[in-house]
């Protein structure tokens, strides 16, 4: 028997990405989808306009838009809501019993509740207990990161269990679909880089850190590395590319890194989760790649992609590093989340 689960901020993109990954889905079955009050008690396809590639799925269709409220008949609930929303409504949700797999910035940083990626730290995982007995709720809130701090520390990961990276600086290139289908107009982007983004960068200095520390006395002592960001919009429409540099503390050649990336596996792949990549990382050889338009998809968007891989004259190593941010770096990674809660015993 599948678990009921919900789609909060159904209509948007990365709430139409949750419905793309979750039709068929083995474990999991949409039975509730919620929005804003103008889209309440109309039909899903009157109500969202359907912007990714594909077909809007036949089965929800003509499911009923609820308000975004916990009484809606389901175990786990994904959510989409822009942050200033899910501040206050994702709590509502855990106090009810009901798991929260979050995409939002709200509670990412707060010391109690795990901020995620599958591959990375799954340990972190062990903060809900903290979460559940402090806030004194049934249910729990995971979240995953920020876009872009997943591309960027998917593939820090690999080298810093190896050798120990002490500095990084990345430039980012983020496609225009992060910012929503409205978010960028077009006569703003086409044919021009926008060099910021709102809070972009600060997310990016500061979640690595989380990510990649240690859960110590039931907190997480953040990772002791030096983080500078720089974060540009570019007329691309799905694919973050980043430019990544780093410093490490123990010695190694080009050789070393590409065999940590390549050999790079974890909780998902051990557990042949659905929705997991066979290889979190794949290493392209091609000098010209990644490219967005090429490699955007590999492992159904999934996957990061990372080429370039060289030797750097003020730091040790430099690489670029894409990933397609509104899959992997935003709904698949909430699924992805949800589905090692599942393989963990949490739901």
């Amino acid at each position: 028997m599948k678990i009921k689960v919900g789609v909060l901020g159904a209509t948007g993109m990365v709430g139409q990405r949750f419905i793309q990954l979750l039709n068929d889905h083995p474990w999991f079955e949409i039975s509730s989808l919620t929005a804003s009050k103008r889209s309440e008690g109309k039909r899903y396809s009157e109500a969202a306009k359907w912007y990714i590639e594909g077909e809007m799925p036949e089965q929800i269709r003509d499911m009923e838009v609820l308000p975004t409220k916990p009484d809606i008949d389901v175990d786990l609930v994904f959510s989409a809501l822009p942050s200033d929303v899910a501040k206050t409504v994702e709590p509502e949700f855990a106090k009810k019993g009901i798991a929260v797999a979050s995409n939002a910035s709200a509670h990412r940083m707060e010391e109690d509740i795990p901020l995620i990626i599958p591959e990375v730290n799954p340990e972190h995982l062990a903060l809900i207990e903290e979460q559940k007995k402090k806030r004194k709720w049934d249910g729990f809130i995971v979240t995953n990161p920020n876009c872009s701090t997943i591309m960027l520390t998917l593939s820090l990961k690999p080298i810093d269990d190896m050798f120990s990276v002490k500095e990084v600086a990345v430039v980012t290139m983020q496609a225009i679909s992060g910012a929503g289908y409205s978010g960028v107009p077009s006569m703003a982007i086409l044919g021009n880089i926008i060099p910021y983004i709102g809070k972009e960068e600060e997310k990016m200095e500061s979640e690595p850190l989380k990510i990649l520390g240690k859960v110590e006395n039931k907190k997480v002592k953040n990772a002791n590395i030096k983080i500078s960001a720089a974060c540009n919009r570019v007329p691309v429409v799905d694919g973050h590319t980043e430019a990544v540099f780093v410093k490490l503390e123990e010695k190694a050649g080009v050789k070393d890194i590409i065999d940590a990336f390549e050999s790079f596996k974890g909780a998902p792949q051990r557990y042949k989760l659905p929705t997991a990549p066979e290889k979190p990382i794949y290493v392209m050889q091609d000098i010209t790649r990644p490219q967005p338009r090429i490699d955007v998809m590999v492992e159904k968007g999934m996957a990061v992609s990372v080429g370039r891989i060289r030797t750097d004259k003020l730091f040790d190593f430099k690489w670029v590093v894409l990933g397609h941010n509104t899959i992997r770096g935003a709904a698949g990674a909430s699924v992805l989340n949800a589905e090692l809660l599942v393989k963990e015993g949490y739901i």
